[in-house]
């Protein structure tokens, strides 16, 4: 019998899992779950499907312990769940990859054990938060890597950019950067980076906004029109003209895009998949309708 399909086999035969918290999961305690009926089993079943064993071994206890049982209240199987992905069984030299753990979450939720599913979210988000505070990072324009601690302690304390950290970035900026088109540029890229939305983004994301504000749309446009922009420039210049009182003159100055860059910020606006951003840019960017 193939491996990957061995538990499946059990799972046939199982009529009542019991399921208790490994790690602890808030009030979550432990369930009964009668599998007698086909429906109920097939879903279990399918939320266990294992897509491979490809023979390493999760280092922690787990977190949720599945007993299955048979029609005679016989245990035929003990299953751990580990980091909502893996399940550990005896008779698996290693830990089995599901083919889709949040399926089982989804389970377990629905069955009044909603801690693994909210602990899973918790942890993606966190995941996201750091990877998305690492592409920030690595967009820094040069000169600035000395204020990186400072400046994403804001978002930590929640507090805004003062003058004073602005007007040092913004000098630091023009000594690195004597070319405006390439101070444009490198504000641009960084603006861009992150996590990209218009709104509910880290206040540390809001710097390069913010010294986006101070740079005369004249500059602005060239860096927009110069041969080296790309789309990472063009996700920075969208995130900043249709932001919230980014520009001291912002009705002014996005009235006076030229037409061929308002259509090109508008499209990739339209196809980032940010449904905010989206609407924003369809009031400022689309051509008024007839």
């Amino acid at each position: 019998m193939d491996a990957t399909t061995a538990l499946d086999s059990v799972l046939q035969q199982t009529h009542v899992v019991q399921v208790s918290s490994v790690s602890g999961f808030g009030s979550d305690g432990e369930i009964r779950v009668d599998l007698s009926d086909p429906a109920e089993s097939a879903q279990l079943r399918m939320a266990m499907t294992v897509e491979s064993l490809p023979g390493f071994h999760c280092m922690c206890l787990g977190d949720v312990r599945f007993e299955v049982f048979d029609r005679d209240g016989g245990r035929l199987a003990v299953l751990v769940l580990h980091h909502g992905a893996t399940l550990r069984w005896g008779q698996w030299e290693g830990d089995a990859v599901l083919a889709d753990g949040r399926l089982l979450l989804a389970w377990l939720d629905r069955h009044g054990m909603p801690g693994p599913m909210q602990q899973f979210e918790a942890d993606r988000q966190r995941a996201e938060g750091a990877e998305e505070e690492r592409n920030w990072l690595a967009a820094m324009p040069a000169g600035l890597e000395g204020f990186a601690n400072r400046i994403l302690d804001l978002s930590r304390t929640g507090g805004s950019p003062s003058p004073e950290l602005l007007a040092i970035l913004t000098d630091r900026l023009q000594l690195t950067f004597p070319d405006p088109v390439e101070r444009v540029l490198a504000l641009l890229d960084w603006y861009g980076s992150g996590n990209g939305r218009c709104s509910g983004y880290p206040v540390h994301e809001g710097v390069p906004g913010e010294l986006l504000g101070r740079v005369p749309i004249a500059d602005l446009l060239a860096g927009l029109a110069d041969p080296r922009a790309e789309e990472r420039h063009d996700a920075g210049a969208v995130r900043h003209l249709v932001g919230w009182k980014t520009r001291p003159r912002q009705k002014r100055d996005v009235a006076g895009l030229p037409e061929p860059l308002r259509a090109r910020l508008l499209a990739h606006a339209r196809h980032s998949g940010d449904s905010d951003k989206q609407d924003r840019a369809e009031r400022w960017l689309a051509p008024p309708r007839a």
